[in-house]
């Protein structure tokens, strides 16, 4: 298994994956549409090869990857941040350490950029998820919560 920086050809098959992953996270209420996205992520994915910021597991194949950022918000903190913002292996290679060589990969290419601390996202009811990050340290920091304004029991896509 190598793990490395991705080349910008290597742009097109992670949007495959991603779209895999964002497939996987509609079971836990995602409301990022699959099929509708693949375009921009490509695009995403390819601006994130060009700056060194896209990470893959290559088995022959590539089987998974990750996606991160230096946080570049409008406020001034007190630390700089590396987003986490994407990261997925093949059902079919998990629990092989492929996820934790590639979180470990990103977590030091962004301690490179001048990272203090890595956040992430994981969807609320993807225990997995959630437990594999707390095995490599993290643990919680802000907390989303949502609230659909629905107030009956049809949805929008009935109307």
């Amino acid at each position: 298994m190598e793990i490395e920086l991705a080349a910008v050809e290597d742009a097109e098959t992670v949007a495959e994956l991603w779209v895999d992953l964002a497939s996987e996270q509609r079971q836990h209420d995602s409301h990022v549409r699959p099929g509708a996205n693949e375009g921009v992520i490509r695009d995403e994915l390819t601006r994130h090869a060009v700056t060194d910021r896209l990470i893959v597991a290559r088995d022959g194949a590539i089987v998974g990857f990750v996606m991160f950022t230096v946080d570049r918000g409008s406020y001034e903190m007190d630390v700089t941040q590396g987003i986490v913002e994407n990261l997925y292996v093949a059902p079919e290679h998990r629990d092989e350490g492929i996820g934790s060589g590639l979180l470990a990969a990103a977590e030091r290419r962004l301690a490179t950029l001048g990272v203090d601390t890595v956040v992430l996202e994981a969807m609320a009811d993807n225990l997995d998820a959630r437990r594999f990050y707390r095995r490599h340290g993290y643990g919680s920091y802000r907390v989303k919560l949502e609230k659909p304004l629905e107030s009956d029991n049809h949805s929008k896509e009935d109307r």
